[in-house]
């Protein structure tokens, strides 16, 4: 079947994607009809079926999406880690290849808002885009992979995170990056440019949302996670649906009006940055959304009036072309001692070294005693100093030394979207990756944070990582092969995890 979405990218088109909320709230004959109207647009080429938006349950997005497509609208499907394993993710990649559905938005997914069920999130973003890339290698599964990306981010760690982590996506095999929701002209050109610089070849889509009072005094206070907006821009949606109608016109049209023309100057801007498309949503009325694509053709000889207008973003903050350099860090204690031990006693393969504790730790695991013993003392040393989980796939020393069984998600390649000023959407704690980043950039490491984790093996928690690091069967990046966004980056000295 024909997929406009990937021809059109392809082709070097300027595409539109339009988000399709399939919210508990909204029965689905509703959505279905929206697409329906959409499908009849010859500029939308895929309509994007959310799934737990907002962490929230909604209606059955593999479902919702294969009725899209009889509507006539290409869909493209939100695939989440948050409450399905990655067996339950693979089956369901088997199930939209059998119904030839193949454009997938691949997210790590929000935080659940309610306790209905509890959260697995058994993968991150990066592991589910290398779970895709591998059944399409390995079986030729035609998915056309889609991740996120936030340039809308005002903390240095932050910023700089997301667009490091947007590499790793891009060397698991994302195929086409989407924007987190922001309004900043500024932050729409740092991304291009910086994958432009780095020559990291995907396609970007910009996220243009058509921001009501209501939507914007909400994501004042960072709700839906990952969603800003700042105290000028909500000030201005206040002012605008303030604006009193013509007359004859209905209520509201005025702030409806200026809603959609400033929708209508970010598609503008994204087309005159070289963007590879606009992904509406804060809309499903098919009129609005053509009046949006239409009044940006107008617009386009003067995209850059309308970027300067384009303003709205954080006061003071972070810049990747701006702003000054950060003051030199130190790194701690603990990462100068790890590190210097694993410089003094490497434990990479085919050391001495090496050969002896695997030998040991053979030794230790065929008794059940000595074993349990390893793993409860292993715990007692790590737990107070990195708040250890017993995982059994301790990759501390791909992570400078931070545990990702401190992050509510337990991510393991980077933070989720959802941070806010360099805090956790989850509970009131700094976002681990901040630490992360900063110890690796002390230690002149950052190319080695472009090295792919992959997901723990979860049969192996309650066990010690040390006996399974030496016998070669927990899953971490093997010391001698590291994978990396642009360049072979050799991991560190294969320190005791």
């Amino acid at each position: 079947m024909t997929n406009t979405l990937t021809e059109a990218l392809a082709a070097g088109q300027f595409c539109y994607v339009v988000e399709l909320v399939a919210s508990a709230l909204k029965r689905e004959a509703q959505v279905l009809e929206i697409a329906a109207r959409l499908a009849m647009l010859r500029d939308i080429a895929a309509g994007s079926v959310t799934s737990y938006a907002g962490g929230k349950f909604g209606q059955d997005p593999v479902r919702v999406a294969s009725a899209v497509r009889a509507r006539g609208l290409t869909p493209n499907i939100h695939l989440t880690c948050v409450y399905d394993d990655r067996k339950r993710i693979r089956k369901t990649l088997e199930a939209l290849h059998a119904l030839d559905l193949h454009n997938v938005f691949a997210l790590t997914g929000d935080y659940p808002t309610h306790k209905e069920a509890p959260p697995k999130f058994d993968l991150d973003s990066v592991q589910l885009v290398g779970l895709i890339e591998r059944m399409r290698q390995e079986r030729g599964v035609p998915f056309n992979i889609a991740v996120a990306v936030s340039p809308f981010k005002y903390a240095r760690e932050d910023c700089l995170y997301q667009y490091l982590k947007l590499e790793k996506k891009v060397a698991a095999g994302a195929d086409v990056a989407i924007t987190q929701v922001g309004w900043d002209a500024r932050k729409f050109t740092e991304l291009k440019r910086y994958v432009d610089e780095r020559n990291i070849r995907v396609p970007l889509i910009g996220n243009v949302y058509v921001l009501s009072k209501k939507a914007a005094e909400r994501m004042s206070g960072g709700s839906p996670p990952g969603c800003w907006a700042s105290p000028e821009l909500v000030e201005t949606v206040r002012r605008e649906s303030e604006i009193p109608d013509r007359p004859g016109d209905p209520k509201g049209a005025a702030a409806l009006e200026a809603r959609l023309e400033r929708a209508a100057q970010t598609v503008a801007v994204l087309k005159g940055l070289g963007y590879a498309g606009a992904y509406i949503g804060g809309t499903h009325d098919a009129a609005q959304v053509s009046h949006i694509i239409d009044r940006s053709r107008e617009l386009e000889p003067r995209w850059q009036e309308c970027a300067e207008a384009l303003h709205f973003g954080q006061a003071g903050g972070f810049y990747l072309y701006d702003s000054p350099k950060p003051i030199k860090r130190r790194l701690p204690v603990v990462s100068i001692i790890l590190g210097t031990a694993s410089n003094l006693a490497p434990v990479t393969p085919d050391t001495p070294v090496r050969r002896g504790l695997a030998a040991v730790s053979g030794w230790i695991d065929r008794s059940p005693l000595l074993r349990k013993l390893t793993e409860r003392l292993e715990y007692v040393v790590k737990r107070p100093v990195f708040g250890c989980e017993a995982c059994g796939n301790c990759v501390l020393s791909y992570m400078e030394y931070v545990c990702p069984q401190t992050c509510p998600k337990q991510m393991r390649n980077g933070p989720c979207g959802g941070t806010f000023q360099t805090r956790c959407e989850v509970i009131d704690q700094e976002c681990i990756w901040v630490s992360v980043y900063q110890r690796a950039e002390a230690a002149q490491r950052v190319p080695e944070l472009k090295t792919f984790v992959p997901a723990p093996d979860r049969t192996l928690q309650g066990t010690s990582s040390w006996i399974n690091y030496f016998l070669g069967r927990d899953c971490r990046p093997r010391d001698d092969v590291a994978r990396s966004a642009n360049q072979s980056v050799p991991v560190k000295g294969g320190s005791l995890p």
